[in-house]
């Protein structure tokens, strides 16, 4: 799946030379949590975050003397001095998986995504990922279950659940087979079913074994 299916497009921009309380006012009035950054091309110059903003503003803590005085130094910042400059960027055809490795590596909450000459295209945020992957396994159908086996090494295991439900009219829409770190060997399969015990009974019934917690 690409992001481009997933992606805000034409996101709200700033320039540079916003003073902070614009931008932050900008977060509060379109309900957004990033800005990316751009020139008068609206090339990607930077982005900032609104925790990036937080971070500049006086702590509830700061006594009240030095906090006028940061108040006063923050309306006169810009955005050019708290922005993220070397953010990472995505293109419009890169993959979940380009973008989980962004989010896992960077630890941050929006990706840019340009253009190959750099031009805000869009931003691609976690609540994106996590509605794709929720499309994506299937978790929103109606009547879906998520059930979990061991893989006990039989041949063909995969093949014989697959051939077991499909005679049995029950619907298999998505199939994992997952090997974890100690070689433990876990088969996932998303099924849609208004009848779960019906499912739990039939593959029960062919010596699979429940996982559990």
């Amino acid at each position: 799946m690409y992001i481009s299916e997933y992606m805000t497009f034409d996101p709200i921009t700033i320039s540079s030379g916003i003073v902070l309380p614009e931008a932050r006012r900008m977060l509060n009035e379109y309900h957004i949590r990033h800005l990316p950054v751009v020139d008068q091309e609206r090339k990607l110059i930077g982005i900032v975050s609104d925790r990036d903003l937080r971070s500049a503003y006086p702590s509830s803590v700061t006594s009240r003397g030095e906090k006028n005085l940061a108040f006063e130094q923050v309306e006169k910042t810009t955005v050019a001095d708290v922005m993220t400059t070397s953010c990472s960027t995505l293109s419009p055809d890169a993959t979940l998986d380009d973008a989980l490795i962004i989010f896992d590596r960077d630890k941050v909450g929006g990706i840019p995504v340009v253009s190959e000459e750099n031009v805000i295209l869009g931003i691609f945020s976690i609540l994106d990922l996590t509605a794709a992957y929720r499309k994506l396994f299937g978790v929103v159908d109606e009547g879906s279950i998520l059930v979990g086996v061991e893989d006990d090494d039989r041949d063909n295991i995969l093949s014989e659940i697959v051939l077991l439900l499909e005679q049995n009219g029950i619907v298999l829409t998505r199939l994992i087979r997952l090997v974890e770190k100690n070689r433990v060997t876990k088969i996932f399969m998303r099924i849609n079913s208004l009848q779960p015990v019906k499912v739990y009974k039939l593959l029960r019934s062919r010596g699979f074994i429940f996982l559990k917690p």
